[in-house]
């Protein structure tokens, strides 16, 4: 644990069985519901005290097909337009706008503490839209410059903001048809998505920040 004292919170039970575990706070609850989210800043002050990082980590977005090929899928014939309101509203409420909560969120108590820092965990097809991933594309994508303009105005506070984006990860085992597009030729792990987000997070990094960071073997053909 790096020696964090850590608050966990998921839609199941998971975060809090695994808090029992490992001696920490762990709540049930979800990113989509404020009242959730001031929950769990307010138990982690209550019992901590304070609040130094914070790690955004939700799951997919609704209307993914799981594309594993390179970005541009020509056979890929779904109707971007069809997809309907809510879909796209449950992608905004679970990607963007629970980064943005959450950040409103911690922000008045790392700023009284002099500083903090927050990584957002997003993937490695953010600069490479991808029609089989049409909702997260389009979400992960509106966070660059969130991230950007947070860190603009509160790098001057000792606040960062960065973003991690995984690859292809082991915790989803695929198949060689699959790790054939990725130069590295295997899956990541998740302890090096972990490892990477633990140095974001750390006084080594302490000049980072506003930046996305990629951890997936070079599998994004981009080069920014």
């Amino acid at each position: 644990m790096q020696g964090y004292r850590l608050a966990l919170m998921s839609p199941s039970d998971s975060s809090v069985i695994l808090a029992e575990e490992l001696g920490a706070l762990g709540l049930q609850g979800a990113v989509t519901v404020l009242a959730d989210m001031q929950r769990l800043v307010e138990s982690t002050v209550e019992r901590y005290g304070q609040v130094n990082a914070l790690v955004n980590n939700t799951g997919q977005a609704p209307d993914s097909e799981g594309g594993t090929g390179p970005a541009y899928e020509p056979e890929f014939d779904h109707e971007l337009v069809d997809i309907d309101d809510e879909n796209r509203s449950q992608g905004l409420d679970l990607v963007f706008m629970s980064v943005v909560r959450m950040s409103r969120l911690v922000l008045p108590l790392m700023s009284r503490q002099g500083g903090g820092a927050i990584v957002n965990i997003s993937t490695f097809t953010t600069p490479e839209p991808r029609l089989t991933y049409p909702v997260s594309s389009a979400m992960r994508g509106a966070l660059v410059p969130y991230m950007k303009m947070f860190a603009d105005r509160y790098a001057r506070d000792g606040i960062r903001m960065n973003s991690v984006l995984p690859g292809f990860i082991d915790n989803w085992p695929l198949g060689d048809d699959v790790y054939q597009w990725v130069p590295s030729r295997r899956a990541g792990t998740p302890e090096e998505v972990a490892n990477t987000v633990v140095f974001l997070l750390s006084n080594e990094a302490s000049y980072i920040t506003g930046q996305n960071i990629l951890v997936d073997g070079d599998a994004n053909r981009s080069a920014w």
